[in-house]
């Protein structure tokens, strides 16, 4: 089992990579065969080559996040955080509640998004 400051680091990690666009960057923390269901009741995407695909959607946006906060319990961690994106003069904020678990290797086993479009705020 991956030490809860390795767990804690790869959730920092995480957020910086998602504000960074880099959709490479942000499938990287996953492992090989990682799943990601962003939101809670799509269909989950697995592997790395699908992580990547979903998260490139973040290229070339003006992209914010801030961990608001943090829970690692044994392979689990819970965070919530807030994400701003920017486009043209509007901002796009919301708020999910991410459950990651981890393999031994502090990689990203599985992500589930708590969150829907009802929460997202415009301002």
């Amino acid at each position: 089992m991956a030490a809860a400051e390795q767990i804690r680091d790869t959730v920092v990690q995480y957020l910086k990579a998602v504000a960074s666009g880099d959709a490479a960057a942000v499938a990287s923390l996953y492992a090989e065969d990682g799943t990601l269901e962003d939101p809670v009741g799509t269909p989950p995407r697995a592997g790395r080559a699908a992580i990547t695909e979903f998260y490139g959607g973040l290229a070339g946006a003006e992209i914010a996040t801030e961990l608001l906060t943090l829970r690692v319990g044994g392979d689990t961690a819970a965070f919530h955080f807030r994400v701003t994106t920017k486009a043209g003069d509007k901002s796009y904020i919301v708020e999910p509640i991410d459950v990651m678990t981890f393999n031994e290797a502090g990689e990203i086993l599985s992500m589930r998004a708590v969150w829907s479009p009802a929460d997202m705020k415009v301002s």
